[in-house]
């Protein structure tokens, strides 16, 4: 491709790969950069630390756990003051052709929903916050670069089509915050507070610990979760559970007497009743009802 942009037409009628040109993570300890262009579309990622980084006529006071996206050619710099180190994981990448079985950039925005609204939106520069997620994914991506060898290219290209995704969601999310700025900041809010819900219902949770996790009053927080998911924290919680009880029952042999376990529910008896009150059958009936209607579907 003569054009390198995230956004050109090209990418969405015909096959192409994304190829990382250059990684690196770099400790910044003093820095000031002039203002400069390159055919690559940067991902700059701040692990520790504050630096702040100017694209055309924006500033942006970057901290530990901010993205910037950088689309090709857009003029931009990064300045870092003496005495505030800044720690950095940068990617420049840009778009080849398809070559082998996984899914091109064209393909993906048309099973992606998600990641073709993000494509149709343009934006030369975005800043976004992290929720950890992104960082482990760009992490896991630079690790697995670092083995090189062709034997490597479909895992590299899983990894970078992760990265895409969930910043496109991010991305898409940020813009949907910025058309109504008065729930902008609550929605950021309630959704680092559904990550913290996915990532630790096998644990006792208790509304304050959510709070917590998300620096806030647990009655503002409260308030705040209702407003925007129709639930209450502990409600989503539950249904969560359940969910993924669920899918422990169909899926796997773990002893149902054990599953409430995985699910941080510490009494096997309440979560009985628990499992019946939301699905209206036992875990037992449940998982029976499962193996019934799979039998039937393989005969």
């Amino acid at each position: 491709m003569y054009s390198y942009s995230l956004y050109q037409e090209e990418l969405v009628t015909n096959h192409y790969h994304p190829r990382v040109n250059a990684y690196y993570f770099k400790q910044w300890e003093s820095h000031y950069m002039d203002f400069h262009t390159h055919k690559e579309i940067e991902i700059m990622y701040v692990i520790s630390g504050k630096c702040i980084v100017e694209a055309v006529q924006d500033t942006f006071h970057m901290k530990k756990g901010d993205i910037i996206l950088l689309d090709a050619h857009v003029p931009h710099r990064l300045l870092v003051e003496k005495g505030s180190p800044c720690r950095m994981l940068n990617i420049e990448f840009t778009f080849v052709t398809k070559k082998g079985s996984f899914p091109s950039i064209k393909e993906l925005t048309g099973s992606t929903i998600i990641l073709d609204q993000f494509l149709k939106l343009k934006q030369p520069y975005v800043v976004v916050k992290d929720t950890i997620e992104i960082y482990h994914a760009l992490k896991n991506l630079v690790l697995e670069l670092d083995k090189n060898g062709s034997e490597y290219e479909p895992m590299t290209h899983l990894l970078f089509s992760q990265v895409l995704i969930k910043l496109a969601r991010m991305i898409v999310d940020e813009v949907e915050y910025d058309q109504n700025n008065s729930h902008k900041q609550a929605n950021l809010y309630v959704k680092i507070a559904i990550d913290y819900l996915h990532q630790n219902y096998d644990r006792d949770i208790q509304i304050k610990d959510v709070a917590q996790a998300v620096s806030l009053h647990p009655g503002y927080l409260h308030r705040i979760f209702k407003q925007q998911t129709k639930s209450t924290i502990m409600d989503y919680l539950t249904k969560l559970r359940i969910q993924k009880a669920k899918m422990l029952l169909r899926e796997t042999d773990i002893p149902v007497i054990e599953i409430s376990h995985y699910i941080g529910v510490n009494s096997r008896q309440y979560f009985s009743l628990l499992f019946k009150k939301y699905t209206g059958m036992t875990p037992n009936v449940y998982r029976k009802a499962v193996k019934i209607s799979i039998q039937k579907f393989n005969t």
